[in-house]
């Protein structure tokens, strides 16, 4: 049963390092899906980041939501779906919530596929509806 808390297993599969799939409504009204790194803060919210200049931050910023999915990589037909409203949209703190999300999944200090002039953006959405499926 759909929820607006992202807790229990909807949370644990999202806090793992679990790959995350961001749709989101493109201007032409058809979706766009990209694979991103997620992770989940104090506050229950999906934190994804991202560089200035992509298209997908783009298209969060004018629709003002998206949908993550992210399947548990052990069993991919465990997944949680997340629609959220965008909360947070934010240079400030961005290059620490890369650096954070290469930890996670690569077990790297500071993330290594910077370019030089690069400007990082911190998005966080609040959950609306969390679905658990599996």
């Amino acid at each position: 049963m759909p929820t607006t808390k992202l807790e229990g297993r909807a949370r644990e599969i999202i806090a793992d390092k679990n790959y995350a799939h961001l749709s989101v409504l493109r201007e032409d009204g058809s979706i766009q899906s990209v694979v991103v790194w997620a992770d989940v803060d104090d506050e229950g919210r999906v934190l994804v980041n991202s560089a200035e200049g992509r298209a997908w931050p783009k298209n969060l910023r004018r629709a003002g939501q998206a949908t993550i999915s992210v399947a548990d990589a052990a069993n991919p037909f465990q997944f949680v779906a997340v629609t959220g409203k965008l909360v947070l949209d934010t240079h400030d703190g961005a290059d620490a919530g890369i650096d954070a999300l290469a930890k996670k999944y690569l077990d790297a200090d500071s993330y290594p596929g910077r370019t030089e002039g690069e400007v990082r953006i911190q998005f966080a959405l609040e959950p609306e509806r969390v679905s658990l499926h599996g």
